[in-house]
């Protein structure tokens, strides 16, 4: 059986705009980012955090590394992510934001079987905002590593900066769609005001 990927949870931000650490902010009763860590585990990946914070690494109950490299914004956890997965033997990483609070456990699954058959070095969600895909849930190979120090060697820090120096595949829009609205799937909680709109959210009847 070949290595599980991990499931990196991005939470090296300084979540400014909160206040306080978002990760941690509770929707739904419970902390995002146990959230998070439950929709990962039931996709079948083996959990890490990449943070500094203690507190983080403890309520998502995973092992957890800081920024191998710092001052890269999230580019710098899902190179820090692959390094670990390639450390470890381990074919790449399904990356995701540590204020998620509705990750859609069968998206992931679709994602990772999309990467699966080796096709691809990164595989991302279409949600049809202005980036086109969702490059904070998503798969990246690590094969990606060399894109993506390379674009940090140029200081281009964007999430996207490296894809077209790699193999992309999408999960197409409309196959989102059968799974939630991406406004729902994809939210970030960024601000109180965020943590109150997903709080309704939770109140609701997901879709499927």
């Amino acid at each position: 059986m070949s290595p599980r990927n991990l499931g990196a949870i991005l939470a090296g931000g300084r979540s400014l705009r909160y206040g306080s650490p978002k990760a941690l902010a509770r929707v739904g009763g419970e902390p995002i980012i146990e959230r998070v860590t439950r929709a990962l585990r039931a996709a079948g990946t083996d959990v890490v955090a990449i943070t500094s914070d203690d507190a983080i690494a403890a309520s998502a109950q995973a092992r957890a590394r800081a920024d191998a490299v710092a001052g890269l914004g999230a580019l710098g956890g899902i190179h820090t992510a692959l390094l670990w997965a390639r450390e470890e033997g381990r074919p790449g990483a399904l990356a995701v934001a540590c204020d998620m609070p509705f990750l859609s456990v069968p998206l992931l699954e679709a994602i990772l079987a999309l990467a699966h058959g080796g096709t691809y070095d990164l595989v991302a969600p279409e949600g049809g905002g202005p980036r086109i895909i969702e490059p904070l849930c998503a798969w990246y190979g690590v094969t990606c590593l060399d894109a993506i120090e390379s674009a940090i060697a140029r200081a281009d820090h964007r999430m996207i900066g490296f894809h077209t120096d790699v193999r992309a595949g999408r999960i197409p829009l409309e196959d989102v769609l059968r799974l939630g609205l991406p406004e729902r799937l994809f939210l970030n909680v960024n601000s109180p005001a965020d943590r109150e709109r997903a709080e309704r959210m939770a109140g609701e009847v997901a879709p499927g």
